[in-house]
């Protein structure tokens, strides 16, 4: 039997608020396509006592995989998923966010027999009610290339990690004990891929209020670690400089973006 195309990854923990709507608007997309073997769907679990298995268990046509255990946090079972997926490419879609729409993955399946490294795409930004805020190149300072490189990450989180899908084989295992590990993850797919790929449509619509957020002051030291770690220490200082410095007059024009 031939690998899918596509693995999405979707990891949960205590997710019966949000997963039902990830795993539905994934549904309405795949019915859009004609082969569905192309996609693979693996659940990862950190051992919920609430609905979301419940939940996961009314979506058996569409999920191939539900491994439900006590991990180390969101990195930690994003590794897990990496491990376990057989697709050619992998694309993390965790509890609360979606496809952009019922065309998407018939568009992205589309564009993954190119055979690129690294497809990578706008994201919608979405409330907890499903509301949208607006496409996360406009509603925050961070503006998308059509031609991405890693050294674009210099001032932080280029392209949203749920809008960004990577072929397995250059794809690095995540530092889980950092909590800006999905930055350092970007950079070593891109640093690895012999050609990176602009999706000319929004991939996702991405919940706000994610893990860095929520732990927002750990979030920004972890951020520097990994800035040092690719750009050196001295253009690391002078970039964070340039990051407040570029917030400031973002958020003085347009208001909180975060």
């Amino acid at each position: 039997m031939d690998s899918p195309l596509l693995t999405i990854i979707t990891v949960t923990f205590q997710a019966e608020k949000f997963l039902g709507r990830t795993l539905n608007s994934v549904e309405r997309a795949l019915s859009q396509v004609e082969d569905r073997k192309l996609l693979e769907y693996l659940i990862i679990d950190g051992g919920s006592k609430d609905q979301t298995l419940s939940i996961a268990g009314q979506y058996n046509q569409l999920i191939s995989k539900v491994i439900s255990e006590k991990d180390k946090g969101l990195y930690d079972a994003m590794n897990k998923g990496l491990r376990l997926a057989t697709g050619k490419y992998v694309w993390f879609l965790n509890a609360g966010d979606e496809a952009y729409d019922d065309q998407t993955l018939q568009k992205l399946l589309a564009s993954l027999e190119s055979g690129g490294a690294v497809y990578y795409s706008d994201a919608m930004m979405v409330r907890e009610d499903g509301t949208e805020v607006g496409l996360r190149s406009r509603f925050t300072p961070h503006t998308l290339p059509t031609n991405l490189r890693w050294q674009d990450f210099a001032l932080g989180m280029k392209v949203c990690h749920q809008a960004f899908i990577v072929r397995k084989d250059i794809a690095p295992v995540y530092e889980y004990q950092n909590l800006s590990a999905d930055i350092d993850w970007e950079i070593e797919c891109l640093k690895r891929a012999d050609n990176v790929h602009y999706l000319p449509f929004v991939l996702c619509r991405y919940l706000l209020g994610g893990l860095s957020v929520k732990n927002h002051r750990r979030s920004l030291t972890d951020r520097y670690k990994v800035l040092k770690k690719h750009f050196g220490l001295v253009p690391t200082l002078f970039n964070h400089l340039r990051i407040f410095w570029r917030g400031y007059w973002f958020a003085k024009k347009n208001g909180k973006y975060w």
